[in-house]
């Protein structure tokens, strides 16, 4: 049998289950490609936050990451969290060597508001690591980080888009769940503009959407999607996932990732 499509994630380990690697490759399990991963980090994580988070040697991510590529190859690449400047300039470094397209999810905090990367990180990611982005996907949160603007309104999600798009990834994908109404997403290139609506579900088990989306985007990408394409399919799919959330210990429990298999 042929090898499906071929995708690695960049990103830490969430211990509880609902984010980060083991979040990436559900997702794409659920897209039919087959995940790969480089480990940045390991947290001590559940469902009420982050209890605990160590960083990975710049030695140990740099081999893991040439040992997949080199030997397997890659039709796309998610970053998730890279913690430190160091490790945000080692990963944009070896993305660059990489002929593939690269989603990179901003990650700086969890979704119970533990930082997940150092402040002084925040110049790398907008200097090395967005250049080499074919879809930075950030939210509200992480556009304010990256760019100094407080989002509020579709306007707003407009001028942030603009402000990601300064930095150079081809793609800025805008999340605007954080705002009041639909959820609402903003997908440009400066050119063209693709508003992605869906209806807003009352269910607080949404850890892990933001590590899902951006797996979801990637694995469209490595099927041979266009960007417009594979950003709406991963709508969908995160869509479905956070209406069949549920509950899992005794805060915020994770979107479904198996959702179209229930």
């Amino acid at each position: 049998m042929p090898a499906p499509p071929r995708v690695l994630t960049v990103a830490g380990s969430d211990s509880g289950g609902g984010a980060g690697i083991q979040a990436d490759l559900k997702t794409m399990l659920a897209f039919g490609v087959h995940g790969m991963s480089v480990l940045t980090a390991v947290t001590a994580q559940n469902s009420l936050g982050v209890q605990g988070a160590w960083e990975l040697p710049v030695e140990a991510v740099r081999a893991q990451y040439r040992s997949v590529v080199d030997d397997i190859g890659v039709q796309a690449v998610k970053t998730g969290m890279l913690a430190s400047a160091e490790l945000v300039e080692t990963v944009a470094e070896l993305l660059a060597e990489t002929d593939a397209p690269v989603v990179v999810d901003p990650v700086g905090v969890s979704k119970h508001g533990d930082p997940l990367l150092a402040a002084s990180a925040l110049d790398s990611v907008r200097n090395k690591l967005l250049p080499a982005a074919t879809v930075a996907t950030p939210n509200l949160d992480e556009v304010a980080q990256l760019t100094g603007i407080e989002v509020r309104d579709e306007d707003g999600m407009r001028r942030a888009a603009g402000a990601v798009l300064g930095f150079g990834p081809r793609w800025a994908l805008i999340k605007g769940g954080h705002l009041a109404g639909d959820a609402v997403d903003l997908l440009t290139d400066g050119d063209q503009e693709h508003w992605l609506r869906a209806q807003r579900h009352d269910n607080r088990h949404t850890h892990g959407t933001g590590c899902t989306l951006a797996s979801a985007v990637a694995s469209g990408l490595a099927t041979g999607m266009t960007v417009p394409e594979a950003v709406t399919s991963a709508k969908e799919y995160v869509t479905g996932a956070i209406a069949a959330g549920f509950a899992l210990g005794r805060g915020i429990g994770p979107v479904d990732h198996g959702w179209r298999f229930r």
